[in-house]
């Protein structure tokens, strides 16, 4: 008898009985669906009962493919996915028909500065990425879409690091920007998971203007730290007359039902440089 490795497989790899499925003889019984491999059937995960089969999966594949690429810790940037970049500003602006169109593009051509820096505090993030024990840190994080998100994948893009977009499909049509990382591109069907991805390696979070997304990560973010599911981290909000206009924070506080140290949680910020000093104090960095 020759000696066997104890480490050595003993049962067949289900990569390889798939490909030995596909070579079945074509019969009645083996043309059913009902004879597919469970895991090759897609219409069988695709129903009701299998939610939460794909709940997994969903929180599954990022989770070892980032751990696979060494994505220790994010830098995570949200924001709107309508706010042009300056050198577009104009052409939405030229291309308003109605008094309200106008008014709509002038207010977003204003926030046009904030892609800039999106794009800046991504560079200076992704200039200063760290190695601990063999995994990268504040490796910029964005929801993989246009506008804000374009530009903070763009600045990891400008110093050639590597970033992460985690895009969601939604009815209508949102491919993921290009500077995404082809291989750090995922694509979600449950918002939940995508959330869940968004701050498991969260290390600082920026939240740009934006709409009822930005929104719901933000305050979501918030209510982890203030009931003490989720760690303080630096979390910055760019842009104080834009978030000072569409939430009275002081009036939560006021009323009652936040604390006034609450409000302590966030930074108002204008500037990259500004922003990423916050986060580097805070974990006393060694990079401009």
């Amino acid at each position: 008898m020759t000696k066997k490795d104890l480490q050595e497989r003993r049962f067949r790899r289900a990569s390889e009985d798939a490909r030995t499925a596909e070579d079945v003889l074509v019969t009645p019984q083996t043309s059913d669906p009902a004879y597919l491999l469970a895991f090759r059937d897609t219409e069988f995960l695709l129903r009701e009962e299998l939610r939460p089969v794909r709940f997994q999966l969903e929180l599954l594949k990022p989770e070892m493919l980032l751990d696979e690429a060494n994505i220790g810790s994010t830098l995570v940037i949200y924001g709107s996915a309508r706010i042009p970049e300056p050198a577009k500003a104009q052409a939405q602006l030229d291309a308003a028909r109605t008094p309200q169109e106008k008014r709509v593009a002038e207010k977003l051509a204003e926030k046009a500065k904030y892609y800039d820096e999106a794009r800046n505090l991504a560079r200076l993030a992704s200039e200063c990425e760290q190695t601990e024990d063999g995994k990268r840190q504040f490796v910029v994080c964005s929801g993989g879409g246009p506008s804000i998100m374009e530009a903070a994948n763009r600045g990891a893009d400008d110093v050639g690091k590597e970033s992460i977009g985690l895009n969601i499909v939604l009815p209508h049509e949102q491919a993921p920007n290009g500077y995404v990382t082809p291989h750090l591109s995922f694509q979600f069907h449950y918002f939940a998971l995508r959330k869940m991805h968004f701050l498991l390696r969260a290390r600082a979070v920026a939240a740009f203007p934006g709409g009822f997304g930005t929104l719901d990560e933000f305050f979501e973010l918030l209510t982890l730290i203030q009931t003490g599911k989720m760690e303080p981290i630096p979390i910055l909000l760019y842009g104080k007359d834009f978030w000072n206009r569409i939430v009275n924070f002081e009036a939560l506080a006021e009323e009652g039902t936040i604390s006034h140290r609450d409000l302590d949680l966030f930074h108002m910020v204008e500037t990259a440089e500004e922003g990423w000093a916050i986060i580097r104090d805070f974990y006393d960095l060694d990079c401009d």
